[in-house]
């Protein structure tokens, strides 16, 4: 799933942390990485978050009821 402009950080890895399953960013050269690991959230994002906004990302999230939440979020819904 591809989510863009995404503003709220923070609230990007509350739906993360809510997540049951696995979420992976996947990386330009086809790397996925688990968001689920607070490493690698701040190794792998660091260079997004120069304009305090994720302009696009790939993620792979393996549980559907986990990629609702995302779909949710990127509405404007709140974070459960």
């Amino acid at each position: 799933m591809k989510i863009k402009n995404v503003k709220d950080i923070e609230g990007f890895f509350k739906v993360v942390d809510t997540c049951s399953g696995k979420v992976e960013l996947v990386t330009d050269e086809g790397d996925r990485l688990n968001l689920k690991s607070k490493l690698s959230q701040y190794v792998s994002l660091a260079k997004v978050f120069s304009d305090d906004m994720i302009p696009e990302m790939e993620l792979v999230v393996y549980d559907p009821d986990d990629a609702i939440k995302f779909v949710n979020f990127m509405a404007g819904g709140a974070v459960k």
